[in-house]
């Protein structure tokens, strides 16, 4: 051939190769769309390897984009293992999510940004407007009516709540509630506080149809970064903002914990929606660190696996984790401002309420380890066929005032002081000399009712142990001085005792603290 015509032909050979090169992959991507589109999405559809090398994030941010936009569950390769990487990428779940068997590592030795989610599971429902007038304690209906029944936040600029006390004290919160408003304009949660005028209220629809997160064993390679002062709190977790969901079957594991590290903010964490239910989850608890507090000394600097915030309805059902006695390790859960908790058969280190709690809390089937309980609210504290193994059976916890507004239920459980350890076991704890403005007032429970408990106290102090305390010295002075008190602690009223058995065979004690001592009235029945 002339080398001229070569020439000629050669660019037009060249351009009509590259547009079949193209046509192909082009065909090839939208053959792995359209497959994905008529069943389930797949990671490796949009480019995961899988293989715990490869940073296979912004593959599944990808495939979670394109299963959200049209309505499809997602299912992770049977035996992957997806790397997570360092980006700053948060993969949002908005269907129904199936990670069976499938490994994911999580490397924070080195990333982007430590306060970015991985995963968000949210709802495609944009959040509404709503006029509230007023609210008032315990009110149970307003004259409003959304569309749909809504996750409803209300805030008071007019009034601080929760004025922490302590080493890490601090000026607290906003006053505010969170509840669910039905398209009848019912009220489910229990209104805390009376808002004559409402500074911010937000709304967010509930989603009617459950959401479903399954399977997955995630391993967290923890950082190992210097922090000398303060909190700085690390994500890299799955956070759920979206009411109506469940998370079944999950595992997270820690490893890599060294001399030094960031605490985190809870692995499954969930904030701002209601009805979030984790069933048959395996959980680990963080080694405890040292920080300074905001006065300059040294605290303990808590990091959570477990974290809720302003939820209503939150839900533990046959949750588990391992070495619920090991006081290296800080408690995997931490909660602010729910509305009826429950914990379901279920092994855990502790189970704490911080910024308070209001409505039901009930603890069923449950082994707690060497935290225990603590609670801090108002409602119904319930605790049945559970096994306490905390220094106390209970804690009203005094950064917050040891208050509980609202009564006892102790049915048919067994107390391990301190895990087995020689203790002087006190059943329950709280702290408060009246000094203190906490934002509201602060109460022991209005009345405690104990039928079946058994305490096994065997492993008691050898020297001067006279049996176990129903109540501390809230004072600390063995004198509680109420009417010189600016902001006066009320005491419990009565206490109905049944059923209970002490192994030391010891009697029980009402409290070393004289005014308690005359002030509860404490029957005991047959």
């Amino acid at each position: 051939m002339d080398s001229k015509l070569l020439f000629a032909v050669l660019p037009r050979l060249f351009c009509q190769l590259l547009a079949l090169s193209l046509a192909f992959v082009s065909a090839e991507a939208d053959d792995r769309v359209s497959k994905s589109s008529s069943d389930i999405v797949a990671y490796e559809d949009f480019g995961a390897v899988g293989d715990g090398v490869t940073d296979d994030l912004p593959a599944i941010v990808r495939a979670h984009e394109h299963a959200n936009e049209q309505g499809l569950p997602v299912k992770a390769r049977s035996g992957a293992t997806y790397h997570l990487g360092r980006r700053a990428l948060t993969a949002t779940i908005a269907t129904d999510t199936d990670w069976g068997n499938a490994k994911f590592i999580i490397d924070d030795t080195d990333v982007e940004d430590h306060q970015r989610s991985l995963f968000e599971v949210k709802s495609l429902l944009a959040p509404i407007k709503l006029k509230i007038a007023s609210l008032h304690r315990d009110q149970r209906k307003v004259e409003v009516y959304p569309e749909m029944d809504c996750w409803v936040r209300v805030e008071s600029t007019a009034k601080r709540r929760y004025i922490r006390r302590g080493l890490n004290q601090n000026k607290g919160q906003f006053q505010n509630d969170c509840f669910i408003l039905s398209k009848d304009g019912t009220i489910e949660g229990d209104i805390d506080w009376d808002y004559e005028t409402i500074s911010r209220i937000e709304a967010r629809p509930i989603d009617e149809k459950p959401l479903v997160v399954s399977g997955g064993e995630f391993t967290t390679i923890a950082n190992q970064m210097k922090q000398e002062k303060g909190y700085n709190y690390w994500h890299r977790n799955i956070h759920i903002a979206r009411s109506n969901t469940s998370v079944v079957g999950l595992k997270h594991y820690v490893t890599g914990e060294k001399e030094f590290g960031h605490p985190y903010s809870g692995f499954l964490s969930a904030g701002s929606c209601a009805n979030v239910t984790l069933r048959d989850c395996f959980l680990t608890a963080h080694k405890t660190y040292k920080t300074l507090g905001v006065v300059g000394k040294p605290v303990s600097m808590g990091s959570y696996d477990l974290s809720a915030g302003s939820v209503v309805n939150y839900s533990l059902i046959g949750c588990r984790m391992d070495n619920i006695c090991d006081t290296t390790r800080w408690g995997v859960i931490g909660t602010n401002y729910c509305k009826n908790i429950l914990l379901e058969n279920c092994v855990l280190s502790r189970m704490d309420t911080h910024q308070g709690m209001s409505g039901d809390y009930i603890i069923r089937g449950t082994t707690l380890g060497y935290i225990g309980l603590n609670a801090i609210g108002r409602g119904r504290l319930i605790i049945e066929d559970s096994t306490i193994q905390g220094r106390s059976f209970f804690s009203l916890r005094s950064d917050y005032g040891s208050t509980w507004d609202g009564t006892v239920e102790i049915r048919n459980s067994r107390w391990i002081p301190s895990c087995g350890k020689p203790v002087q076991p006190i059943l329950m704890q709280a702290s408060n000399d009246g000094e203190h403005d906490f934002g509201y007032p602060c109460s022991m429970p209005r009345e405690i009712v104990i039928d079946g408990l058994e305490i096994d106290d065997r492993n008691h102090p050898e020297k001067n142990y006279k049996g176990p305390w129903l109540f501390s010295d809230p004072g600390g002075s063995g004198d509680l001085n109420a009417e010189a008190a600016p902001f006066p602690y009320v005491l419990t009223e009565k206490v109905s005792i049944k059923n209970l058995k002490i192994a030391s065979k010891k009697k029980l004690r009402i409290s070393p603290n004289q005014r308690v001592e005359k002030h509860v009235k404490v029957i005991w029945e047959k």
